[in-house]
């Protein structure tokens, strides 16, 4: 029902937004120069709920989607307190100093609320954040999951252009978003802690059924030999759960973001699985599902936004949402009636 709100307001507002200054050539341009002015309000263009940028927008993606596809894509999520954000500046800044360039992006469905989390990991990755090769862009409010679904998968894409061969997304909000960030990246690592048996009933069956490696954080000083057992214990689970990726086995590994031990070892372990994932079609095999999963997902956004933007269904909306909301109204009926006044606002 919020979903629904936020798509009419976001509608209503766009309508008076005017067109973007640049053309989509200059857009188009300034993206592959790596021109950061330019890539940032490229972004922002595909992050617009206008009718008018989302127009221009994808003229621009299709510009640009023959020069997108060459990076590795890595989504990484976490158990609270893992220390994700110190990880990926340790991770990241490795990757540049060996001639990466790291394009660091979120998923945050619930950026609308807290103001987007990853606005206090830039501060916190202000090393990452400073270096020339590296890019590190706050989620975009999108108000629903699909949303920002959609402006993630999109900006992906723009840095991509513009030169990044690393992505890296990393899950902000709670529940849905790991299987988000899972349908749009290639590797999949979750971040852990020491405590083996407790930290697996700290998280969720199936977000250690989506990754591709696990990584237990803070293994330094004291902990190190906590983090060695915490190892054995995750590979001994691993080994009876199905694996993410077919023909790669799922393996626990540990760090320290603090000394920077095993993090170089966490990119070769990315490298191989890219390398053999390639090599047996695996990998291509999941990108062409992603776009056809992406393709329905928009389908199903796009068909949304246009029955809850139509003035009919719009004026009725209250009334029906009020009657279901009191036990007047099953929702079957509800759905009817307002399909019935969409359809006979279409036919005038």
């Amino acid at each position: 029902m919020s979903d629904a709100k936020h798509d009419r307001t976001s509608l209503t507002f766009s309508s008076t937004v005017r067109r973007p200054r640049l053309s989509v050539d200059q857009y188009v341009q300034g993206v592959l120069e790596n021109n950061r002015t330019i890539l940032a309000q490229a972004i922002t263009l595909v992050e617009s709920n206008s009718p008018v940028h989302m127009e221009v927008a994808q003229e621009v993606l299709g510009k640009l989607l023959p020069y997108t596809g060459k990076a590795i894509r890595v989504g990484i999520t976490g158990v609270p307190g893992a220390g994700k954000s110190t990880f990926i500046e340790a991770f990241g800044t490795m990757l540049c100093e060996r001639g990466h360039r790291v394009a660091v992006l979120a998923v945050d469905p619930s950026s609308p609320v807290t103001k987007g989390s990853i606005l206090g990991d830039k501060t916190r990755m202000e090393l990452l954040s400073r270096n020339p090769n590296a890019y590190i862009r706050p989620s975009a409010a999108g108000g629903t999951l699909g949303g920002v679904n959609r402006k993630t998968r999109e900006t992906m894409l723009i840095c991509e252009a513009a030169g990044f061969d690393v992505i890296l997304v990393e899950t902000v909000g709670v529940g849905q978003s790991e299987t988000t960030v899972r349908s749009m990246v290639d590797f999949f690592l979750l971040l852990m802690l020491t405590g083996a048996g407790d930290e697996l009933q700290g998280i969720k069956k199936g977000v250690i059924e989506i990754a591709d490696a696990l990584l237990i954080n803070k293994a330094d000083g004291e902990n190190k030999d906590r983090a060695l057992i915490a190892r054995g214990e995750f590979n001994r689970v691993l080994h009876y759960l199905q694996p993410a990726t077919t023909g790669w086995e799922t393996k626990a590994h540990m760090c320290s973001s603090l000394t920077g031990e095993g993090i170089p070892e966490i990119w070769t372990v990315i490298e191989r699985f890219r390398d053999e994932m390639s090599h047996s079609g695996v990998l291509q095999t999941r990108r062409q599902k992603q776009a056809l999963d992406w393709m329905q997902s928009m389908t199903q956004d796009y068909l949304r936004s246009h029955f809850y933007s139509n003035p009919e269904v719009a004026k009725r909306l209250p009334e029906v949402e009020e009657a279901v909301a009191k036990g007047e109204l099953s929702a079957t009926s509800a759905v009817q009636q307002l399909v019935a006044i969409y359809e006979k606002s279409r036919d005038v």
